[in-house]
């Protein structure tokens, strides 16, 4: 049977990411996952003849026909047994007293969504990947029942090293596994649902970056004083990856299991979308969205290929900073990527960011809205796990007129480690973390976030862009109204709104809050806001593309991480620069089509804070007695 290879194809998933979009529901990953499915179905070799290729078609129909219907049976039972106390519970949501600090939720139905969320886990690794999809569907699902699914976690058992090696050997085109690597930690880092990831360092003939933007190219005088001027505020240096990688190894089998498992979930969703209640769900679709999701992470070198546009994005932005990917060495099985060299921003969380805490919190939401609004590319598994803090010195302004011997990036010292080894022993104690940051600071070095893990992003495709951009529209102009009849004529099942009418004028108020709140000069929590809209949209069956929740929640959870750092973080203040960004790019062209929608938002947020500064002075000169000082 014929498969295409699995090596080399990389950069042509590369540029699948890069094209223009065919039309208005084409997306790069569609593309990438249009071509990894069709790359793995099996087929008789055009070339095959004779009695191979009858050979060839028994096993295909034995393998199609018999062999994967009597697994998907054995597997169907095995999934039986493990959700019918599952289902024989329910009743127990209608026990216990309401528990008002828990959403209201009765105790009994608090403990069956535990009960739910264990079951999850026995089940395997594409219901641990539900579970965790789900939670971030408060759109439908009730808020209790989603925070108890975010703490559902992969308690997978780790494969064995044999087929750790027998994978990692092909990648490499079957080199014996001392030619490969320096080091390699046997014990995996860490254990997930799908796959494990291993440290390792290459041998010095593999570790070359192959990566057009590693290497700072001389210039011209124009990009050096440019890179200048960015010095003066900040700027991280370039360098090349470093010889320690993360070798990340999907489980042998998990790609059959997962087909499974998707196929029984889908024959599942059908029978409960009979039942009228719950028809607006519409849980195939959900479980459709649901499967693509799953397969992007079955193919490793889609992964590969978001890091590497993800670190196009960011080449001249100092905000975040991407692991470089070893794509000539990354297959559908494994991805080779540099080790990220940080402590997790968990951490930072727990202890708090010392003087450091205002620059991560502002950084996280400057590389979110810029991937938001300036790429129609963001991370959509954005939570503190896949978040990590490095530290760098700046490099120092050089203008230089003629070519100049300097030393190379990778002879520079990468002093990352050097910091973290200091800060590390003080991870448990709060006050001695804090003061070994304020030596940090005081030594000239600067935050970086790194963003890891980048299996699944948001893209909007051209439909869902027009409608995120009107709706963006209607609620600048704070025509709440407007964004309620928008959002409902526009939602996925327009037919199964409950009182429209009443939603949208839930939302002209909602608007109206705002507006007051903006004018008034307060920080608007807008993860408050949205919050309230999703619970709106459950209510009012209000279904919306998994897109569009991916990066409401992305936000709520972007803002919640940056006021738990710095509680006076204000979301509308940090998209200022990157709207003038945004006006300066298409800001001519939506005139021209006589929109001002995005000017008067701009021009808003500017007057916004200007009066914000303004009164901020006032308190300031009357607080020091400047306005009539003393003589």
């Amino acid at each position: 049977m014929a498969l295409k290879s699995q090596r080399g194809a990389h950069p042509a998933f590369v540029r699948l990411s890069e094209e223009e979009n065919d039309g208005p529901e084409d997306t790069g990953e569609k593309r990438m996952l249009q071509v990894s499915r069709q790359e793995i179905k099996k087929q008789v070799g055009e070339d095959d003849t004779g009695l191979t290729r009858l050979r060839h078609q028994v096993v295909l129909f034995l393998d199609l026909y018999v062999w994967e219907p009597v697994c998907t049976g054995v597997r169907f039972l095995q999934l039986v047994a493990i959700f019918v106390p599952v289902i024989l519970t329910v009743p127990a949501i209608w026990i216990g007293g309401r528990r008002p600090d828990r959403d209201n939720e009765r105790s009994g139905t608090l403990w069956w969504y535990g009960f739910l969320v264990k079951a999850m886990e026995w089940a395997g690794p594409a219901f641990i990947k539900l579970g965790q999809w789900a939670a971030s569907r408060t759109d439908i699902f009730p808020t209790e029942l989603c925070d108890i699914m975010s703490k559902l976690h992969a308690d997978a058992p780790a494969h064995s090293l044999h087929a750790t090696k027998r994978i990692v050997r092909a990648a490499f085109d079957g080199r014996n596994f001392d030619e490969i690597f320096e080091e390699f930690e046997e014990k995996p880092l860490g254990v997930g649902a799908i796959a494990q990831v291993y440290r390792a360092k290459l041998k010095p003939d593999l570790a070359v970056p192959g990566d057009v933007d590693v290497l700072d190219s001389e210039g011209n005088l124009r990009q050096n004083v440019r890179k200048n001027v960015d010095t003066v505020f900040k700027y991280s240096p370039k360098r090349v990856p470093s010889s320690y990688v993360a070798v990340k190894v999907l489980h042998p089998g998990v790609e059959r299991t997962v087909r499974r498992d998707l196929r029984i979930m889908w024959f599942f969703a059908s029978v409960l979308n009979a039942i009228p209640t719950i028809e607006w769900l519409s849980l195939p679709d959900e479980v459709e969205q649901f499967g693509e999701m799953m397969k992007l992470q079955l193919d490793l070198r889609i992964e590969a290929a978001n890091l590497t546009m993800f670190r196009k994005n960011f080449r001249d932005r100092s905000t975040a900073w991407f692991p470089f990917p070893y794509t000539e060495f990354s297959t559908r099985n494994v991805l080779v990527e540099e080790f990220a060299q940080g402590i997790p921003l968990a951490d930072f969380i727990t202890n708090g960011g010392g003087v450091f805490q205002e620059d991560i919190a502002s950084e996280g939401l400057d590389a979110f809205l810029r991937m938001l609004l300036l790429d129609n590319f963001v991370h959509a598994d954005l939570h503190p796990g896949n978040i990590m803090v490095r530290f760098y010195q700046a490099d120092k302004p050089t203008i230089r007129l003629r070519r100049k011997a300097e030393k190379h990036p990778e002879e520079k010292p990468d002093v990352t480690e050097e910091v973290l080894s200091r800060l590390r022993p003080f991870r448990h104690d709060k006050n001695l973390w804090n003061a070994e940051l304020t030596k940090i600071d005081r030594e000239g070095f600067r935050p970086q976030l790194i963003f890891i893990d980048t299996g699944l992003v948001t893209e909007l495709n051209a439909t869902n862009r027009q409608n995120f951009l009107d709706l963006f529209r209607a609620v600048a102009e704070f025509d709440g109204y407007k964004a309620g009849h928008l959002m409902c004529e526009r939602c996925r099942q327009p037919d199964a709104v409950l009182d429209e009418e009443v939603f949208a004028l839930r939302m002209q108020h909602l608007v109206l809050g705002v507006k007051s709140r903006t004018l008034a000069l307060g920080s608007v929590k807008i993860g408050d806001v949205l919050q309230e809209v999703l619970s709106m949209v459950r209510s009012h069956h209000v279904r919306l593309e998994g897109d569009f929740v991916n990066v409401v929640i992305s936000i709520l959870l972007l803002e919640g991480i940056g006021r738990t750092l710095n509680p006076d973080v204000d979301l509308l203040s940090s998209s200022l620069p990157i709207l003038r960004q945004l006006g300066a790019q298409s800001g001519k062209d939506m005139m021209k089509e006589g929109d001002f929608s995005m000017l008067m938002v701009w021009l808003g947020l500017e007057t916004r804070r200007f009066m914000q500064a303004s009164v901020e002075d006032v308190e300031r000169c009357v607080k020091y007695d400047l306005l009539s000082p003393n003589v």
